[in-house]
């Protein structure tokens, strides 16, 4: 076993900090997907129709229930299934369009509740006012509900916005190279030699990223 040597811990930044931009590129499109489908979801969980909510229920209850693992790989290997399956067609997708598809689906779920729970924390007392004094059930709820969802919404957004940045570490078990990825092969380069150390480099990374999402946020919150 090699001795502990701290100087590793910042060796290969050089290496790893380009596959920043991935890292960041697979979290805004998870999230930006994942909240579009976690809109629609709400919306079907604050339906008055009981099918609807018992599917938008549903759908967020087995998302929320599966390891981001299992989730990962089941994408990996069932969606080019599917396009051959139901399409007739083999697609070679980018790897990264896997790891995107499952954050999404991982995103929405937890989207879907926070925005369930956003819209039903707010008194409904202010959308009949918003009506009774003219404006349409639209003017209202994009003019003085909205606005106050989202500020509730924001700390538990925060939260999960992190927990993607962390779950996305998991891409490198299919083979997609983002930090994580990158640190693993500059690893298995070194034949495990100093892996303690890079790997703490590389967790110093992702504290950074969390600690400013969290601060942030924070600052959103405070402005709102």
């Amino acid at each position: 076993m090699t001795d502990f040597d701290v100087s590793y811990i910042f060796r290969y930044y050089p290496e790893i900090l380009p596959f920043l931009s991935v890292t960041f590129k697979i979290v805004f499109f998870s999230v930006l997907f994942g909240t579009l489908l976690g809109f629609i979801v709400a919306v079907a969980k604050l339906s008055k129709s009981k099918i609807l909510r018992a599917i938008g229920n549903g759908y967020t209850n087995v998302l929320r229930c599966t390891p981001a693992v299992v989730l990962l790989f089941l994408v990996y290997y069932g969606l080019p299934f599917i396009f051959e399956q139901f399409f007739g067609i083999y697609i070679d997708f980018y790897k990264g369009v896997f790891v995107i598809v499952a954050l999404s689906l991982l995103f929405s779920a937890s989207m879907s509740e926070i925005m369930r729970s956003s819209y039903e924390a707010v008194n409904k007392g202010q959308y009949e006012a918003g009506v009774s004094v003219g404006m349409t059930g639209t003017q209202t709820f994009f003019r003085i509900l909205l606005p106050q969802c989202f500020v509730i919404a924001l700390p538990n957004l925060g939260n999960v916005i992190i927990q993607i940045v962390q779950e996305g570490a998991l891409a490198f078990t299919i083979g997609f190279i983002d930090m994580m990825g990158q640190t693993d092969l500059i690893v298995a380069r070194n034949y495990g030699a100093h892996a303690r150390e890079i790997y703490i480099g590389l967790a110093l990374l992702y504290w950074a990223i969390a600690i400013l999402i969290e601060r942030g946020m924070a600052l959103i919150e405070k402005k709102y």
